[in-house]
């Protein structure tokens, strides 16, 4: 797949809230996440697609419910893909609320290599 591939379906993937499905299929097996903040229990940077795919089930691991999830449409330049993601989400023991965070990929070689967060 190439890189305008890649950023539609993890988009489609990402508006379903099939993140495992996108790491899956999308993701090199090297690949690191950087997240904006540490947040209790959770590492800064995350190596490796194991890692990756068992930090995102420890989030889904503390989640309560998820009433709503948008996607903005991909940018796309060379092998950089860019979106906005809003989750509206219940926490276990907290209340409902909803964040907002840009989505940053890297692309190489048919894979996403990189992803990091910003909000």
């Amino acid at each position: 797949m190439n890189t305008p591939q890649i950023a539609a379906r993890l988009v489609e993937l990402c508006r379903n809230g099939q993140f495992e499905t996108a790491q899956q299929e999308l993701f090199a097996d090297d690949v690191i996440s950087i997240e904006p903040y540490v947040m209790p229990g959770f590492e800064k940077e995350t190596k490796g697609l194991e890692a990756n795919m068992a930090k995102a089930r420890k989030f889904d691991s503390m989640l309560e419910a998820t009433h709503s999830i948008k996607v903005s449409e991909p940018l796309v330049t060379g092998h950089v893909i860019a979106f906005t993601l809003e989750m509206d989400v219940t926490m276990k023991g907290q209340e409902r609320s909803s964040f907002n965070e840009l989505c940053v990929y890297h692309v190489k070689d048919g894979k996403v290599i990189s992803e990091q967060f910003f909000m």
